[in-house]
């Protein structure tokens, strides 16, 4: 398998603190992924066609209204879902979908949302404004505690009536066991609903038969973590639950009468889809997901699995860099290709910036919205914590605990990693060469003399 011919942009370069230009290394897949030639080749041709959709009579109205809804269908395939009882209401992304179930769900006062230590902030406060949230814990090395999840299903069955799980951590690429999760919640009288934003770009993911012990009652996902940043997501579930009750947002496209006195609300998924949809955005999705059929999600997962292991032996052989989260090269198939690590003694912000100053990587630090999951990792204590959080509030983030990630796309190749792990290995020896300083309110670290409107330059509107 070879993607990455098919990765728009992966031959640019970037220039370097000497002077230097390099091809660029994208590692922060795990927060966004560059679009497939396929995605934009697609999108270019559904702009020459692009039109109001649903209710436009023109030529150009019907085809776009065909693309948007064929790309639904696409959707579904793509997670095995059942058209006859499930349905993909497009967004933005999936923490408006998650906000958009968490509004939708319909909870009563003394309901409760099960959820755990490692998710998302997306995964988590959305629930907290609208039920009782509790969290199963964590391992050691930050995979769910399948044992505390069960435990809290059984202290609170039947209060709890949804499983909030992500389906790979953002922070360690941990997999939690989602179909077991499933079994579990259906058998304590929940429902369950999966994250999948870190889950579907790297791994199979089949949503079931509804009649199931282990169906995913929902899930959540972003195009722009899947190799289509048109703005788009989606949120999948069974179409009479959004049959239900009243939509999120009101609006154009959400209704079939409304007079002075009433209002009939539209079916799933219109109900749900207020005011002009982002039509690009679903031919987007739907075209990265036909492109990552077509070479074979057991495929792409193979791939990185390959590229995770071979990464976590490189690293580990470093003096003085730290991995955390799970760290076993022979475990790769319970995780996902993210891999969070510090250099001893050095802050993670500084580390950060000298891997793109200096050898053009791409790479993220801090705590990757899940601010409990990595205060738990690094064990700081809430004393610690408050300290930090004091400087926040004065608006300095330069000594906030965190960590680099380097994350995995599927189109990474152990030359990105040698870029990376050689980087590493001169940063470690302190033979860097530029002088950097912290940007106290953003936290971040620049060179000496860094001027960002420079950056401009290489983009010009």
């Amino acid at each position: 398998m070879d993607l990455r011919r098919e990765i728009v942009g992966i031959d640019q370069q970037v220039p370097l603190l000497d002077g230097r230009l390099v091809n660029y290394v994208n590692l922060d897949n795990a927060a966004s992924t560059p679009a497939f030639h396929r995605v934009k080749e697609k999108v270019d041709q559904a702009l020459d066609l692009y039109s109001s959709v649903h209710r436009g009579s023109g030529y150009k109205s019907l085809i776009s209204t065909y693309l948007y809804e064929h790309a639904r269908q696409i959707v579904l395939d793509f997670v095995g879902a059942n058209p006859d009882y499930e349905v993909v209401i497009f967004g933005k992304n999936t923490t408006e979908a998650i906000n958009k179930l968490a509004h939708r769900f319909p909870f009563k006062p003394g309901d409760m949302v099960l959820t755990s230590l490692m998710e998302h902030h997306s995964n988590d406060l959305p629930w907290r404004a609208h039920a009782q949230v509790v969290y199963a814990e964590v391992e050691e090395d930050g995979r769910l505690d399948m044992n505390d999840l069960e435990a809290k299903l059984k202290q609170y069955q039947g209060k709890i009536k949804l499983v909030a799980i992500t389906g790979a951590s953002n922070v360690t690429g941990s997999m939690p066991p989602i179909y077991e999760i499933a079994r579990l919640a259906h058998h304590y009288q929940a429902q369950i609903m999966v994250d999948c934003a870190q889950l579907l770009p790297h791994r199979p993911v089949m949503m079931g038969e509804p009649d199931t012990e282990s169906h995913l009652d929902f899930i959540t996902f972003s195009g722009h973590k899947i190799y289509a940043p048109y703005g788009s997501g989606a949120l999948i579930g069974a179409r009479q639950f959004f049959n239900r009750g009243e939509p999120e947002y009101r609006g154009g496209g959400t209704i079939e009468m409304v007079t002075l006195q009433e209002v009939e609300w539209a079916e799933a998924p219109e109900r749900d889809e207020a005011g002009s949809p982002n039509v690009i955005g679903a031919v987007a999705l739907a075209s990265a997901l036909q492109q990552l059929q077509e070479v074979g999600m057991e495929a792409v997962a193979k791939h990185e699995m390959e590229l995770t292991s071979y990464a976590l032996n490189k690293l580990q052989g470093i003096d003085r860099v730290r991995l955390y989260g799970p760290t076993d090269p022979n475990q790769v198939d319970q995780r996902v290709g993210v891999i969070p690590f510090a250099v001893e003694g050095m802050p993670h912000a500084k580390l950060a910036a000298i891997l793109g100053f200096e050898g053009g990587v791409g790479v993220r630090n801090g705590c990757f919205c899940a601010h409990p999951y990595v205060l738990r990792l690094m064990k700081i204590e809430r004393e610690e914590f408050l300290t930090y959080r004091q400087q926040v509030l004065q608006h300095n983030r330069a000594d906030l605990p965190g960590f680099v990630r380097a994350s995995l796309g599927c189109y990474n190749s152990q030359d990105d990693i040698d870029r990376l792990a050689d980087m590493l290995e001169g940063i470690a020896a302190e033979e860097y060469k530029g002088k950097y300083e912290p940007d106290l309110q953003s936290g971040s670290y620049y060179p000496v003399g860094f001027n960002y409107e420079d950056l401009g330059k290489a983009f010009q509107f």
